[in-house]
């Protein structure tokens, strides 16, 4: 990252304005997620555009290890200026599920290191960082599938995804949806995994929304896209 100085005030500022903007009932809401923040992410986005791009801000604010503070860093920065051991530290430091999903797919896909990490992280043994590894071969099997072992990716479902803790079964279900609705030619076996394991089958989905359990998901794209 570019060394640039930047007065603390500048931190200072920004932090005072993500607490005028905290609401007990949002904290409440997220927390059940287990994010420990409590700012409405429109306004946090509103923030953000208003601030721009702002490297060296963005590096600070992450530096505070807050959440809110991180989110907003992740909307401020320059992804391409993170080099693969800084996203790598990154990770390993983001705690809670939306810190890690933002950085996920707003810095690291947007990285020329994606690919790196991904092969790295999709084998650490710490779940929730090959939950990260697991993301970014999603992405690929939609945007990018030459070279991915697909057959090889659902075997390795079939076999862990069942008793998987949570984080990493969720982006490993996802990829599972991912293959069954761009793959027609394998859309058959992910069906049949999805419907065997039946993880996320009985997950609570809000009207108009589409359930997580992957055969549901998959039947709902295909059909979508017809």
């Amino acid at each position: 990252m570019a060394e640039e100085t930047l007065p603390d005030p500048a931190v200072t500022e920004v932090m005072a304005e993500l607490a005028a903007l905290e609401d007990p009932k949002t904290r409440a809401v997220n927390h059940k997620h287990g994010d420990d923040h409590g700012v409405n992410l429109g306004k946090l986005r509103a923030l953000a555009k208003r601030l721009k791009t702002q490297q060296e801000l963005a590096r600070r604010l992450w530096e505070t290890g807050d959440t809110a503070a991180r989110l907003l860093a992740l909307l401020i920065c320059r992804p391409k200026a993170f080099s693969r051991d800084d996203l790598d530290v990154m990770l390993r430091e983001a705690r809670t599920p939306k810190v890690h999903d933002w950085l996920v797919s707003y810095v690291v896909k947007k990285s020329p290191h994606a690919e790196e990490l991904r092969l790295a992280w999709f084998a650490d043994p710490d779940p929730v960082v090959a939950s990260a590894g697991w993301a970014l071969t999603t992405e690929r099997v939609t945007k990018k599938p030459e070279s991915l072992d697909l057959e090889g990716l659902l075997d390795i479902i079939e076999a862990q995804m069942k008793d998987a803790p949570d984080r990493l079964q969720w982006a490993m279900n996802a990829c599972l949806a991912q293959i069954g609705i761009d793959h027609p030619e394998h859309r058959d076996r992910a069906l049949d995994i999805g419907e065997r394991l039946e993880v996320l089958k009985d997950y609570p989905t809000p009207p108009n929304c589409t359930s997580p359990y992957a055969p549901v998901w998959i039947n709902e794209m295909v059909r979508r896209q017809r």
